[in-house]
């Protein structure tokens, strides 16, 4: 797994290249640079508190969490339109998009009809995957950096799937909603609060679902222990941990695989946890977030950025441009995240040391704990003598009815991919609520800018915004969904 995740990295779609699009490439490391040169603190406080002013910190970042008013309906519990035939459009086609086209083609009932990358020759590649699918050539998009405008005005398009570096998802997720597509975005969704502000308003206001593309929320593990959570095998749930820890110095120094280099980039910008949607996206469905309970602060710690330079100075020759950067991207950042009924969540984020893959992916409660990487469980009366038990003994009983239908899914990340696509394209065939919306998309993509801000601060807690507007506290359907009948 560790390798299908280095080779499909969520994201890690590729900018264009300086060769024919060398136009293209220097226009995305521009929007890069003005994109981290706008995430002052003002830009990414969205009205919490101020990091050179910690001692007042904690009475500024109250008022964050008042939620500026609606200005649409809500999209809680909103369904698709039903429709027998889903036409998708993809956006970005680097090692991700590249990757998930194949997904969305194994589907019964869903059609690529149009393609966007700068790069042509990734546009080309992808266009005949779908040719060889049996289906019609798509229309490509291919002249510059915004010809994904152009996409999305279509009128053959009911959802876009954007996968391109982190500095265009805002800009992608919003142009498509005001076009009227539904769109889902790989992580994070945006990188300012009030950007997340935006997208949730113009989700509201368009009716169009803006969703976060979080694979890790469908991975096995954590869709067993989902339902042995809602079926109170934990007791009264307390805390849960997730993580990225994934060594990625070889790659972010690869001058093949992220192109510009963009990601290695942000380590240049902010401190804090710049990627944590696969480790909050799971530990908040197991707690109801959004649906029941809700995150209300966070705080953050980082230690010193010493381990992209450390590679760098081993293995770049001198004269590389990464010689020119200087990285402030806390090496591993922790985060501690308390909720409204008192439980509390931990974060953490490392790209830049060597260690094993882990998203730490743990639950605990009143009746016991699960662990993962490895996986290890230890609940009562099941398990006594202070002694792990054994997580595959639960299959049976509590693997969610997806992996039960789809035992041995295609793709990478052991089919988490095919099993979110799946799902994905089926609520909207049958016209059904999706498992998560712009509000899970928003609050789980919130610890970007708020650990920043909480690091620079010492640790004060900064508020996370209540972006459901109260309509947390009425428990509703999530990921832990029910087999449909038709």
């Amino acid at each position: 797994m560790h390798d299908e995740h280095a080779i499909a990295n969520p994201d890690d779609s590729a900018t264009p290249d300086d060769s024919a699009d060398g136009a293209s490439r220097r226009a995305v490391l521009r929007t890069a640079g003005l994109a981290g040169a706008g995430l002052g603190l003002g830009a990414l406080s969205g009205g919490t508190a101020h990091a050179d002013a910690p001692q007042g910190a904690p009475a500024a970042a109250a008022t964050a969490a008042e939620a500026p008013p609606r200005k649409g309906k809500t999209m809680v519990g909103v369904p698709f339109e039903r429709r027998s035939t889903v036409r998708v459009g993809i956006v970005g086609l680097g090692n991700r998009g590249g990757s998930m086209i194949d997904l969305f083609l194994a589907i019964p009932g869903v059609k690529v009809v149009a393609l966007c990358d700068p790069v042509k020759d990734k546009t080309a590649a992808a266009a005949k995957k779908v040719t060889a699918a049996g289906q019609p050539a798509p229309a490509t998009y291919t002249k510059g950096d915004h010809d994904f405008e152009n996409l999305c005005k279509r009128g053959d398009i009911d959802f876009v799937y954007v996968a391109t570096p982190w500095d265009w998802h805002f800009d992608m997720a919003k142009t498509a909603m005001l076009n009227g597509k539904h769109v889902g975005v790989e992580c994070p969704i945006a990188l300012q609060l009030d950007q997340l502000w935006e997208l949730v308003d113009l989700s509201e206001r368009t009716r169009r679902h803006c969703m976060q593309l979080e694979n890790c929320c469908y991975g096995k593990n954590e869709m067993r222990v989902l339902r042995m959570a809602h079926a109170g095998k934990f007791g009264d749930l307390l805390h849960g941990a997730g993580a990225y820890n994934h060594d990625l110095r070889g790659l972010m120094f690869d001058p093949d695989y992220y192109e510009g280099p963009w990601r290695r980039l942000w380590h240049t910008r902010l401190r804090g946890d710049l990627y944590p949607n696969h480790g909050f996206g799971p530990v908040s469905n197991y707690m109801d977030i959004n649906r029941g309970d809700r995150v209300t602060h966070i705080s953050s710690f980082g230690t010193p950025a010493l381990g992209l330079a450390e590679y760098r100075k081993a293995h770049m020759p001198a004269g590389d441009p990464s010689w020119k950067e200087t990285y402030i991207e806390s090496d591993r950042t922790i985060s501690l995240v308390q909720t409204a009924k008192g439980r509390v969540i931990r974060l953490e984020h490392d790209v830049s040391t060597p260690h094993p893959y882990s998203r730490i992916n743990s639950l605990g409660g009143t009746k016991g704990v699960f662990e993962d990487y490895p996986e290890r469980i230890y609940i009562e009366p099941d398990h006594t003598n202070d002694e792990w038990g054994d997580f595959a003994k639960y299959a049976d009983e509590y693997d969610h009815w997806l992996w039960k239908e789809h035992a041995n899914p295609p793709g990478g990340h052991g089919g988490m991919d095919y099993i979110m696509i799946f799902r994905l394209m089926q609520t909207m065939q049958l016209g059904l609520v999706p498992d998560f919306d712009v509000y899970d998309a928003a609050t789980w993509t919130s610890p970007v800018p708020l650990s920043h801000l909480s690091i620079k601060a010492k640790g004060a807690p900064q508020a996370i915004p209540d972006f459901t507007r109260g309509l947390w506290k009425k428990a509703r359907p999530g990921v832990d969904s029910e087999k449909p009948k038709a």
